[in-house]
């Protein structure tokens, strides 16, 4: 039976444990994640509110913090890396060299809340934040490690901790907030609904549609993911805010 006053950790656990057994499956060191059919028995976790700013201007204020932050490389690069792809916070602390192909740029993990694996197309300017830590951190497991050793990840306050140095607390803008800064501006500026959905990685219950819809609008994600971060190169050098929809119907 699972304590319902601990699902956060339940979650976190069942998550790392997973991504522990997809690292090896990828090395052939095993066929099977006996954490995977855990995740059907966890509890949904109650929805919470996350703060974002969504102001461009704004946005662009956040992003030159993000630029000026003093603290570790591998939390700099996390930081910098989280507005780009604007995949849940948990993903990308604990994304993993074996799931990431800067060649193809992208990355696939597999995403624990929808129980699926994802395709996330990599801007040049994520496979630039990439390959500057590579040489860092690329003989371990995982891209973004914990300070206290290469075999876990970076801890989940990590990122918090980082924005509230920089001024921006809980109430202003939390890690998974720009998940909804990335949602509402691209809508705004008119990209297929169901295409940012995609982005999101909000799948559908049903594993074989999810299974098939993965690399739904893929062609049109890769080009969106371009265009966003040029758009917030745009936004962080304190240019006009234009739209940066650029893709043929």
């Amino acid at each position: 039976m699972i304590d319902k006053s601990n699902l956060e950790t339940a979650h976190r656990l069942r998550s790392e444990i997973s991504a522990i057994f997809a690292y090896a499956i990828v090395h052939n060191l095993t066929d099977y994640d006996p954490a995977q059919p855990v995740a059907k028995q966890i509890p949904a976790q109650k929805v919470k509110h996350r703060a974002a700013i969504i102001d461009p201007k704004q946005v662009g204020q956040l992003l030159r913090d993000i630029g000026n932050y003093q603290g570790a490389f591998v939390v700099q690069m996390a930081l910098r890396l989280s507005p780009l792809l604007f995949q849940r916070p948990g993903e990308i602390r604990q994304m993993l060299w074996a799931d990431v192909d800067l060649g193809a740029k992208e990355w696939r993990p597999y995403v624990s809340k929808t129980d699926f694996w994802h395709i996330v197309p990599l801007s040049r300017q994520a496979v630039e934040i990439l390959e500057s830590i590579r040489p860092l951190t690329g003989h371990g497991v995982y891209v973004f490690p914990s300070s206290r050793g290469d075999l876990r990840p970076m801890s989940d306050n990590t990122i918090r901790t980082a924005l509230i140095t920089l001024g921006y607390n809980s109430t202003i803008q939390t890690a998974h907030g720009f998940r909804t800064v990335a949602s509402t501006l691209l809508n705004e500026q008119g990209w297929t609904p169901d295409a940012i959905e995609r982005q999101l990685a909000h799948a559908p219950r049903d594993q074989v549609r999810a299974a098939y819809n993965r690399a739904q609008y893929l062609e049109e994600r890769r080009c969106m993911m371009q265009a966003w971060s040029d758009y917030l190169d745009s936004l962080r050098s304190g240019a006009a805010v234009i739209p940066f929809k650029t893709i043929v119907k």
